[in-house]
């Protein structure tokens, strides 16, 4: 008896775009909590975060604004954008990177994945290409 996989998502599910409901994109506290999981995760420390996201950034990002951006009980002070690079490369991480391409319809490839799917693309444009060559070959060959 086989047991369904709930937790690996399906590799050729086509991504859908969250639904643009009102109300329904109010991230504040999921955000939070993607924050909170990726520092527990990166095997380093929040100061040590917040000393290479402020090396990183060139401005002071320090531990307490890390614990605020962790905190779902803080709506009103989440991860700001611009810092999302440099927290994540402290962190080792790209979880908030593939979070927001998933709410948006979209999926995150990176390093070998990316090139993976570059080289699956350029495989189905010579595909493509071939196909229609032969197309057009045999259109010529009626036409004569």
């Amino acid at each position: 008896m086989s047991r369904r996989d709930t937790l690996t998502h399906d590799l050729f599910a086509v991504p859908q775009a969250a639904a643009p409901l009102p109300g329904s994109m109010d991230f504040r506290a999921t955000l939070s909590h993607l924050v909170g999981e990726m520092f527990r995760t990166a095997g380093i420390d929040r100061h040590s975060i917040a000393a290479d996201a402020s090396r990183l950034t060139g401005h002071n990002v320090s531990k307490y604004m890390l614990d605020a951006y962790a905190a779902e009980s803080r709506e009103e002070f989440n991860l700001p954008l611009w810092v999302l690079p440099a927290i994540e490369t402290a962190c080792g991480s790209h979880d908030l990177t593939k979070w927001l391409a998933g709410v948006r319809g979209g999926r995150l490839l990176v390093g070998a994945e990316a090139l993976a799917a570059e080289l699956g693309r350029i495989g189905r444009q010579k595909q493509e290409l071939a196909d229609q060559e032969r197309a057009i070959k045999e259109q010529m060959r009626r036409s004569r």
